[in-house]
């Protein structure tokens, strides 16, 4: 389904160099600010308490958030858990203070505010705990970019698996700078978001490069940039539709998803803007320097002659 359809190719080749520039700068600011500023890990990581109640009829989880603010918890998850009457809390370490005592400190504050909450339950989530699953993460997305290393060299041909990890990665490293420069929180669900981004921008290049292969077939006159930019104009149409419908529903996770979603669905936005750019100016872009050619995706069959066939020769 296309909404509108290009007639006459942009030349997105023409300024590769420029936008590969611009790409490995803001790599390298991301890559700096990762390592003098760091992430700013949650609770998850970095352990600390957590602490459910419950109240007699249901509750928002505004109101405790800003008690926990009070008591200088600013960065406190607060989510409903199981039924609107119940309240999950997320506090981080604080110097000088055990588990029991936050969560004395914490029902004090509470029942000031409504004295028929009541504890369900307290637990203490350790460093280790929180060490295992840095591990577990780092893991997990090595394993996806294996993967899409064995996919890519499968389905098409090494320069664009190559051409497609680095991209991805580039991907990745900007939404840790940009987590690492504003210090905003990063927590399990931003790791899935850019799980999620990992995925969402391979497809994105797979399309245009099934596009160029296509292109390679149909056309073989164009030279390799006309190749490109014909492949990138003609998903214009696609990605519009598809990134577009995929973008509302993030932005109304960001806005209306409250707390609890909104490093994720801002993680999201990220990954997928800059998941559109990095498809076109770094993965098309780095297989064209490396050298793709026609020959590299489109194999000729070439039949062997048989003297004792009839047919030989017939079929070019």
């Amino acid at each position: 389904m296309e909404f509108f359809r290009i007639r006459r190719d942009i030349p997105f080749m023409e300024r590769a160099l420029i936008f590969n520039v611009i790409s490995f700068v803001t790599f390298l600011a991301a890559v700096f600010f990762l390592v003098h500023k760091g992430l700013h890990l949650s609770v998850e990581f970095t352990g600390g308490t957590v602490v459910e109640v419950q109240y007699p009829q249901a509750v928002s989880p505004e109101p405790v958030r800003t008690t926990m603010a009070k008591l200088g918890y600013g960065d406190a998850q607060v989510q409903n858990f199981g039924t609107s009457r119940d309240v999950l809390i997320r506090l981080p370490l604080k110097q000088g203070l055990t588990s029991a005592q936050q969560s004395d400190q914490v029902m004090t504050a509470l029942k000031a505010d409504n004295p028929q909450v009541s504890l369900q339950r307290v637990e203490f989530v350790g460093p280790q705990v929180g060490k295992e699953l840095v591990t577990n993460g780092l893991l997990a997305l090595a394993c996806v970019v294996v993967g899409i290393v064995i996919y890519l060299s499968f389905r098409f041909e090494w320069k664009y698996a190559v051409a497609g990890v680095i991209a991805n990665l580039h991907d990745v490293v900007i939404i840790l700078g940009f987590f690492a420069f504003f210090q905003w929180e990063f927590s399990l669900s931003v790791l899935a978001a850019i799980l999620a981004v990992l995925g969402y921008s391979v497809n994105e290049s797979v399309v245009i490069f099934d596009r160029i292969r296509e292109t390679f077939r149909k056309q073989r006159k164009m030279s390799v940039i006309e190749v490109i930019d014909h492949a990138i104009t003609s998903t214009m149409s696609r990605t519009i539709i598809t990134h577009g419908c995929t973008e509302m529903m993030v932005l109304s996770m960001f806005f209306f998803g409250g707390p609890t979603l909104h490093y994720f669905a801002l993680a999201l936005t990220v990954g997928i803007l800059f998941g559109i750019y990095s498809s076109v100016f770094v993965a098309a872009a780095l297989a064209m320097w490396f050298g793709v050619k026609r020959e590299d995706l489109v194999k000729d069959k070439k039949d062997k002659f048989d003297p004792n066939d009839p047919n030989a020769g017939a079929q070019v």
